[in-house]
């Protein structure tokens, strides 16, 4: 399946469209082509999130799992398949009401990154009527503590088929491309059930 991305942006995250039950995306590369395959588990109580090398589901690259059952800042564990943790992404709860806040994690626990919805006024324009979310798409920053910025995640306007556009724009070793993906498909899963 050909597919163009937005010049600038190295993957793009679509959702499969007529998929029942649980979500699914194909992530593509700046050459529009599919380089992964992201499956949310239908009636899971935790969220459960899988990233594969392609659609058959052979070979997962990263699966994305909620620590608890239901919680407002809820915080998934991003793991290899041998098992290794390559990091771990927090939603900060409270802020999330009205512009969306993740933070991101070291294996050990230590912040390295934020990642944070672009605009505080737009964000809440959005939560009020879905005309503003067609008019202005959701955008998001990941950002290190020293201010650099690591990746920018961007909605795209379509009314018929979820896309997130990642554009990643330092190469860094605590932040790398997994950890930059693993928050897109888990921006693609959560927001993309919100609005839909």
């Amino acid at each position: 399946m050909a597919f163009t991305p937005a010049p600038g942006e190295q993957f793009t995250v679509r959702r499969k469209v007529l998929k029942i039950l649980g979500a699914s995306f194909h992530v593509f590369d700046e050459n529009g082509q599919v380089v992964a395959y992201c499956q949310q588990k239908a009636f899971k109580l935790r969220e459960d999130i899988r990233l594969y090398t392609s659609e058959s589901k052979t070979e997962t690259l990263l699966t994305m799992k909620a620590r608890s059952v239901i919680d407002f800042g809820v915080t998934f564990d991003i793991t290899l398949p041998s098992g290794e943790s390559i990091g771990s992404l927090r939603r900060k709860g409270l802020k999330s009401m009205f512009r969306d806040s993740w933070l991101l994690y070291s294996p050990a626990g230590v912040e390295l990154a934020t990642m944070r919805e672009d605009s505080g006024t737009m964000a809440i324009l959005r939560r009020l009527h879905e005309a503003f979310a067609l008019l202005s798409p959701q955008k998001f920053q990941i950002t290190k503590s020293d201010g650099t910025l690591v990746a920018t995640l961007r909605t795209h306007f379509n009314l018929f088929v979820y896309r997130l556009g990642v554009s990643v724009h330092t190469e860094d070793e605590e932040v790398d491309e997994l950890m930059v993906l693993a928050a897109a498909c888990l921006i693609a899963a959560i927001e993309g059930r919100q609005s839909s």
